[in-house]
């Protein structure tokens, strides 16, 4: 079954933005942990429509987004993602260590980039030694990231090493992603870590009764926010399949983050609340997780031609 896109890609008024939202609310209770950032804990800010809280950021949810593109069981993509490219790290024994699907840095992982094992560096400078000289192409650079690594087309790559064409390559997310909640109170609580033994004991050595805080959150409303970048994707120049594919990709994650397991942390356990809204462009709709399924196996396969490796697979060995 093919996917509509002629509302995103055709006419003169092509859209340069899909954005989506979605409502979220704690599958038990009201209370939910957001995430935290080294000191500075929970960020909470002011605006004028009052408290706002960011429970998942950007850099989180692209890392999500991809996690619902991977089968931990089988160590491999979802069936219906299969033939996509992407790079797949083995240990010197041959066993699977990590791809770029799994990487937070995506291609630019170390165990990619810094195996001692050169023969996919040494390949990968190759091609992208053609963009040395004055300004990066960044369709050419395109071209390279989507031959190899879909997902660093999608979520963005730095390759900040100095060899790949003095560390300049870097393309910005075309899929962003982020959850807000609005009219924030803080729900105290705590508790203590009872010792039976020794109440008295020595904390720092894990002993004794040690009491302890906990601030969670309540909110009038939770919002999944979803921007996927048209006139980008446009602008690198790989041609209408391609396109297709990345929007296509794009709407999967979505769809699939949103139909699956929300449950971010211990204490943060979402569903979704609703439908989801397509704020731009009108009249676009998020299809259903099974069109996705059905549609994605034809749009890889138009532009199988240009991806690298044994099916999209790409491998290499890390050796330290």
């Amino acid at each position: 079954m093919t996917l509509d896109f002629s509302s995103l890609f055709n006419g003169d008024s092509k859209p340069s933005r899909l954005l989506l939202e979605a409502s979220l609310k704690p599958v038990q209770g009201s209370r939910f942990q957001p995430t935290g950032f080294p000191d500075l804990g929970a960020a909470v800010f002011e605006t004028r429509d009052g408290t706002r809280l960011l429970v998942e950021s950007h850099q989180s949810m692209a890392n999500r987004l991809e996690a619902v593109c991977w089968d931990g069981a089988k160590q491999g993509l979802v069936s219906e993602l299969a033939g996509l490219p992407y790079v797949r790290v083995n240990d010197t024994k041959g066993e699977y260590l990590t791809s770029s699907v799994t990487e937070a840095h995506r291609l630019n992982a170390p165990y990619i980039l810094e195996s001692k094992e050169r023969d996919f560096f040494d390949r990968f400078k190759k091609e992208a030694d053609a963009l040395e000289g004055g300004k990066i192409d960044r369709a050419k650079l395109a071209a390279l990231i989507f031959k190899y690594d879909i997902g660093s087309l999608l979520h963005g790559i730095f390759l900040a090493k100095k060899e790949l064409v003095g560390g300049r390559l870097r393309i910005e997310r075309t899929i962003s992603a982020f959850i807000e909640a609005e009219g924030v109170r803080v729900a105290a609580s705590g508790g203590v870590k009872n010792d039976h033994v020794n109440p008295s004991g020595d904390a720092e050595k894990g002993f004794g009764n040690v009491p302890f805080q906990r601030d969670e959150y309540v909110a009038d409303r939770i919002v999944a926010y979803f921007n996927v970048d048209l006139a980008e994707i446009r602008a690198f120049g790989l041609g209408a399949d391609a396109e297709r594919l990345l929007v296509g990709l794009a709407l999967y994650k979505i769809r699939a983050f949103l139909d699956g397991h929300l449950r971010l942390r211990t204490a943060c356990d979402f569903e979704i609340d609703g439908d989801v809204s397509v704020t731009r462009p009108a009249g676009f709709t998020l299809p259903a997780l099974s069109r996705l399924r059905e549609s994605l196996p034809d749009l890889i396969a138009k532009c199988s031609g240009v991806f690298a490796g044994d099916l999209g697979v790409t491998k290499v060995v890390y050796r330290a």
